[in-house]
């Protein structure tokens, strides 16, 4: 799987509904926790301050990233996302500092 980085800023539509906006945010919350199930979602922070998040997504491609993975957030339709390839860096020591591998 590719590795992705996601900035995603979500706006509640105007006259939405208390309950709408619970229910939807309860609903992103499972679905989130799938997606990690999965392996899709690697990461995810929230900028000190601000309302959007950050995170590392997995998928074969933009393609599955936007369709199968992304598509698949009940808050979607209120989302901005801006996605970023990542490739792996030869200097990048790994998830455990792990320097073997250059």
């Amino acid at each position: 799987m590719r590795e992705f980085l996601v900035e995603i800023t979500t706006t509640v539509p105007e006259g939405t509904s208390q309950d709408e906006v619970d229910r939807r945010r309860a609903a992103e919350a499972v679905r989130a926790r799938e997606l990690a199930a999965d392996g899709h979602l690697a990461r995810l922070w929230r900028p000190v301050g601000e309302l959007r998040s950050i995170g590392i997504w997995r998928a074969a491609d933009e393609h599955e990233l936007h369709g199968k993975v992304l598509g698949t957030l009940p808050l979607r339709p209120w989302m901005t996302v801006t996605v970023t390839a990542l490739e792996p860096h030869p200097n990048d020591p790994g998830p455990t500092g792990d320097t073997s591998r250059r």
